[in-house]
């Protein structure tokens, strides 16, 4: 077993990517990865894109020109499958019944041979969701033999978030190579294909042939879901957001013990239950789930209400999975209940949660036991959204015909049968809303759950994603970083760490908006307890301090000593002290190694014991991030879980503005 996050000696620097519209100026560039838990190939990396290594298989060449037949019967009969959508006039969508016939898969009948070499190669690019999902398509595809056009077809799975594929998608994937870049895009939602448009994208078609379902649930501890009810009957968003505003809501069902109800979600500027979070927002200020539009979203009065919903979230994170990462953590120290009440999440990560799968990372997965306190995957009686994995065959000039033919015969695979068995296996539910029986099990998820909806059109998901900058929760935030004299060590780039760790902290500033306060302390010293410089610029509303942020952050220079401790355990109790609840207060600490002074200062056990005891009434996140291979990185990842945060790594110090980049994300 794997940690999660020992670096891939052998990736390439992160690429970087121009951002999704001005406001994702931060966005991050993607995250390596080791190879994942399914049985995919061996991953390399190409670009920053983490790409699985294909036994170059040979493909069916049956007439591509039964594919556009195909291809059109599932759309025409998507329609009609699983969880119904019945559009609404002004562009939203409501829940409906299912309407019959269903989709009949066809069979999949490859090549008696293999076409010619060479192979044509094509890359198909998921979102991390459902890269397993992919990454199974990719080898049932590979493992019969392939001829389109005359030739054997060979493909790679990679994959990325899904905001940063939309920005690249956006850039025509300028930043790789041509041998690098998608033939397919699978996002995990045509939200994400809406985006990449509105960011003004060529190249991606307006919709896709939808391969899986997923629906986007809530997912709560079962101790906690049977003690509310909510297993057994489920809540309305409204319900759910009214819940997570009162702070006595577990007291008054007599379990104090579980503190405050504590709602988690991901950004909806990088993954799609984060959308389908806020959607479900502005549905339960509007009264109708399904119907929201984008005059809406924009609507002032809806805003303020939807301003006020997001109060009751502790804090955003990048990916599903880290939350359920911590949340495993704290089941493992005593109950989940200690990390979230619950969270919103898409249906298949349930499930991962429920059959032993974490990840620190997002990317990289690791199997363990099964929890001893499973999650319940609860679905909205007012509706939810579902995920629909639509797959696209991009249109930039490096799809020539050969690709083009060759991905159009990938994406009618995975609508055979045997295609959509893969789907099912790998946790998804297929076109007609047909789950696994053994992952419905494991996961505590429902057979037939009523209510799903599909995702708005463009103008909506765009509105939203405009909307995120003023309705999110405003943070209060230190950024600690380490100044002792090793951040003078020079890094492959030639500048040396200090001076790439100040670029990265600068460029992140872009991700704060008025309303947020920010400030900047760094820490060295002669050896003694006292700490050097300390606030460089105190921590007050970015709209009139960015400035002085970056003039303060820019005359840094290294010191001599690392007063580690001191440091974390001195400004959280400043932080502590100025605790707002309706602040993500915290501090960033950036640091490139362990404690080092000559005389003792404090020690490690208090630090970890007074964040514990600050996590319990005025929690201060400590977000730690272990910079450089001498990095002290056991020990900052104990300080990140002890006050409720997350570690990140970037012991390779040339991705530390992709890292840093990806930490803001939880703001």
């Amino acid at each position: 077993m794997t940690d999660g996050n020992t670096p891939d000696p052998g990736a390439a620097p992160d690429p970087a990517p121009g951002p999704r519209r001005s406001r994702r100026a931060d966005e991050p560039a993607s995250i390596p990865s080791a190879a994942p838990v399914s049985p995919s190939p061996a991953g390399t990396i190409a670009g920053g894109l983490v790409m699985a290594d294909p036994e170059p298989k040979r493909g069916p060449g049956k007439g591509v020109w039964v594919l556009g037949g195909v291809i059109a019967v599932l759309v025409i009969a998507l329609g009609s499958v699983g969880f119904a959508i019945l559009q609404n006039p002004r562009g939203g969508a409501v829940a409906g019944p299912t309407p019959k016939p269903t989709v009949t898969f066809p069979a999949d009948k490859p090549a008696t041979t293999a076409g010619a070499a060479p192979c044509t190669a094509i890359t198909v690019l998921s979102s991390l969701e459902n890269a397993d999902m992919v990454a199974h398509l990719a080898d049932g595809y590979n493992a019969q033999p392939r001829d389109v056009a005359g030739h054997c077809v060979t493909v790679a799975a990679i994959k990325d978030k899904s905001g940063e594929s939309a920005t690249r998608a956006a850039n025509a994937f300028g930043d790789l190579a041509e041998a690098d870049r998608p033939s397919v895009w699978m996002p995990d939602a045509s939200s994400w294909l809406s985006a990449a448009r509105a960011d003004g994208s060529k190249i991606v078609p307006a919709t896709g042939t939808p391969i899986a379902q997923s629906p986007i649930v809530l997912a709560m501890p079962q101790p906690l879901a049977e003690a509310n009810g909510w297993a057994k009957d489920a809540p309305t968003w409204k319900q759910v957001f009214a819940a997570a505003s009162q702070k006595d809501a577990w007291s008054k069902l007599g379990h104090p013990e579980w503190g405050a109800f504590k709602l988690g979600k991901t950004s909806p500027q990088v993954a799609s239950s984060g959308q389908a979070a806020l959607l479900a927002s502005f549905g339960s200020v509007t009264g109708k789930v399904g119907g929201v539009t984008a005059a809406q979203v924009t609507n002032a009065a809806n805003v303020k209400a939807v301003t006020k919903n997001e109060l009751a979230i502790s804090h955003y994170m990048a990916t599903p999975e880290h939350f359920l990462w911590h949340a495993r953590q704290a089941e493992q120290a005593g109950t989940a209940a200690e990390f979230f009440s619950a969270v919103i999440v898409d249906e298949k990560t349930v499930w991962d949660y429920d059959r032993g799968i974490v990840s620190r990372d997002g990317v990289t997965r690791t199997q363990e036991d099964p929890p001893k306190e499973k999650m319940v995957a609860i679905y909205p009686k007012d509706g939810f959204y579902v995920a629909d994995n639509p797959a696209v065959v991009l249109t930039g000039d490096w799809v020539d015909p050969a690709k083009k033919a060759a991905s159009e015969d990938f994406v009618r695979f995975a609508g055979t049968a045997e295609g959509q068995k893969l789907v099912r296996e790998a946790g998804y539910r297929d076109v007609n809303g047909t789950i696994d029986e053994g992952v419905r099990s494991t996961g505590n998820l429902q057979k037939a759950p009523k209510g799903g909806m599909d995702f708005p059109g463009q103008s909506v998901i765009d509105a939203v994603d405009d909307a995120f900058s003023t309705v999110r929760k405003r943070a209060s935030v230190l950024f600690v970083i380490d100044v002792s004299g090793s951040m003078a060590d020079p890094i492959p780039s030639g500048q040396s760490k200090l001076d790439a760790a100040k670029a990265a902290l600068i460029q992140a500033l872009d991700h704060f908006t008025p309303g947020d306060s920010v400030g900047v302390a760094a820490f060295s010293s002669n050896g003694d307890a006292n700490i050097t410089p300390g606030i460089v610029a105190p921590v007050a509303d970015i709209a009139s301090n960015k400035q002085s942020l970056i003039t303060a952050v820019n005359a840094l220079t290294p010191q001599v000593y690392t007063p580690l401790y001191a440091a974390v355990d001195t400004y959280a109790a400043q932080m502590a002290a100025a605790y707002d609840p309706n602040r993500i207060t915290s501090l960033v600490l950036l640091s490139d190694g362990a404690d080092q002074t000559t005389v003792p200062t404090v020690e490690k056990q208090k630090v970890l014991d007074d964040l514990s005891a600050l996590h319990h009434t005025t929690p201060v996140l400590v977000f730690t991030l272990a910079y450089g291979k001498d990095a002290d990185a056991a020990t900052l990842q104990a300080i990140s879980a002890a006050s409720g945060a997350h570690y990140y790594d970037a012991t390779d110090p040339s991705k530390v503005g992709a890292v840093l980049g990806d930490l803001v994300t939880s703001f």
